[in-house]
């Protein structure tokens, strides 16, 4: 049986990752001077790094490198174990070039072992939920074949929207330009980003205030058709009445759905920002 990998951008919670048995991939950030590594809330203060942010701060994140991957990947190759990591997007980051280059070299190194790496397509806890059914395939003995056409199956059924509190953010990501960032903030136009079925981030609607951003977000679960079976869950940004506030929305409609709050972390969160909202669902 191999090795089953996350990372840190699945934003499970620590208790919830703990249980499953699995290995993890940090991923780093930096606030200040020190560079840190997102452990899932096990020691993390959300708090204090929004705070932070709204102080002023700017975080930055990075990518690991190829000897990153290879201190996580190794060991247990060592120990003639495969690995089977259910990853963030690809399109979101350039880490996954660095993974490449260290795969291929370990393969050469350790040519008996299998190195499996599968895509969620999506990231914070619309990675997360597909990792979590899928450590529990794994745990029930799927192979690694029957775990990535799990995920594959899955993955896109799950859809991520979520709204923020201030648009300075995205500016300084690239996700959109001063120009609109500014009238935006003038007008209070809240962009509603999407996570597309290739693994990308996109503008695709907008609402006009903080509530109706938030009231578009619950909309959306009805237009697409969520699945009730599986749990909705409701990221913030250190802003926990407006997700609370998304919930009560969402009871009005579907009552007897399970709804689980998460925070978003410091990597999502430093590109993000604080206040920001966003609602994960499977549908049907």
């Amino acid at each position: 049986m191999s090795v089953f990998f996350c990372d840190t951008n699945c934003e499970l919670t620590y208790e919830i990752f703990s249980q499953l048995n699995i290995e993890l991939i940090k991923m780093p950030y930096s606030i200040g001077d020190d560079i840190k590594f997102y452990d899932l809330g096990k020691d993390w203060d959300s708090n204090s790094f929004f705070a932070q942010m709204r102080d002023g701060a700017v975080p930055k994140t990075q990518a690991l490198n190829e000897y990153d991957y290879t201190e996580y990947f190794e060991p247990f190759l060592k120990q003639g174990e495969d690995i089977l990591y259910v990853s963030f997007s690809h399109q979101m980051s350039g880490t996954f070039q660095q993974m490449n280059a260290a795969i291929n070299n370990l393969k050469q190194t350790y040519p008996d072992r299998k190195i499996t790496v599968v895509d969620t397509k999506g990231i914070s806890m619309a990675a997360g939920i597909v990792v979590y059914y899928a450590a529990l395939k794994h745990n029930e003995g799927a192979s690694d074949e029957e775990v990535c056409k799990f995920v594959e199956s899955l993955r896109e059924k799950v859809k991520c929207h979520f709204t923020v509190g201030d648009l300075v953010y995205l500016k300084r990501g690239g996700r959109i330009s001063s120009f609109k960032a500014a009238m935006g903030t003038l007008l209070g136009i809240k962009p509603i980003i999407s996570i597309t079925d290739e693994g990308k981030l996109e503008n695709d609607d907008k609402a006009k205030g903080r509530k109706s951003s938030i009231k578009r977000l619950v909309e959306l679960l009805e237009e697409n058709g969520v699945d009730t079976s599986y749990p909705i869950t409701i990221l913030n940004a250190d802003c926990l009445p407006d997700a609370q506030f998304a919930e009560e929305l969402i009871k009005e409609k579907y009552a007897d759905a399970k709804v689980n709050h998460h925070f978003v972390g410091p990597v999502i969160g430093s590109h993000c920002g604080p206040d920001t909202v966003g609602i994960i669902y499977v549908i049907k």
